[in-house]
């Protein structure tokens, strides 16, 4: 939901024609819903340019509920501490965002573009160490010492301050396809109503004041 609307802010303000769209699959438990979801939100905007990448390393890493399935995908606990007292959750994928940054910076340097728009969230979210403004401030430097002089790539993290009830509104004032979003960490059919994504998702529409259009096997109100 987040990078739909950070799409759609970048779509705004760069038109359909100059905008590129790149999904990373990296051993997710809802690899195959997520793709679906980054095609149809891809097609209903008319976005051609389109990269698909394969990042099979995160599943040989593990240490996350998401890429390891000997992990549990904790439910009803938002907020929950990760193992051995850890105040970031075991959802966490180490130093994923970095990867994907990465790859997206890559191609933006091979393609010419001069921005790399991200939806990640600080304010509102599960507490993740690489969605705080200071991690795309300090790989925005990186950016600029690792790329040639005369690439200008700016990194663009439109929702970060936001709460994800602000982003609901915001996304329904632009029209986006929120019925084509998914947040589940670990249900492709029906999402799970459970997991942290699920019950920050359910919180931000209750919030919002409105429906959320996606089907779920259960909606119990998020309490932190």
């Amino acid at each position: 939901m987040d990078s739909c609307i950070a799409a759609v802010l970048a779509l705004e303000r760069h038109g359909a024609g100059n905008v590129a769209a790149l999904h990373a699959k990296y051993g997710q438990r809802t690899q195959q819903r997520e793709y679906r979801a980054f095609k149809e939100i891809a097609e209903f905007y008319g976005i051609v340019r389109q990269l698909v990448v394969q990042l099979d390393h995160f599943r040989a890493i593990g240490g996350s509920a998401l890429t390891d399935k000997n992990i549990a995908v904790p439910e009803d606990k938002l907020g929950a501490a990760g193992p051995h007292g850890s105040t970031i959750p075991v959802t966490y994928v180490p130093f994923r965002n970095a990867h994907f940054l990465s790859v997206a910076v890559s191609w933006a340097e091979a393609i010419g573009a001069q921005a790399v728009y991200i939806g990640a969230v600080a304010e509102d979210s599960s507490g993740y160490p690489d969605c705080r403004p200071e991690y795309y401030r300090a790989f925005q430097e990186l950016v600029r010492a690792g790329t040639r002089p005369e690439t200008k790539i700016e990194i663009v993290t439109p929702v970060i301050t936001m709460k994800k009830s602000e982003i609901i509104r915001r996304g329904m004032e632009l029209g986006a396809p929120l019925h084509l979003t998914w947040s589940c960490y670990q249900s492709e059919d029906a999402a799970c109503g459970a997991c942290d994504s699920c019950l920050l998702r359910l919180r931000a529409f209750a919030e919002a004041g409105v429906p959320d259009p996606i089907p779920y096997r259960r909606t119990v109100a998020a309490q932190r």
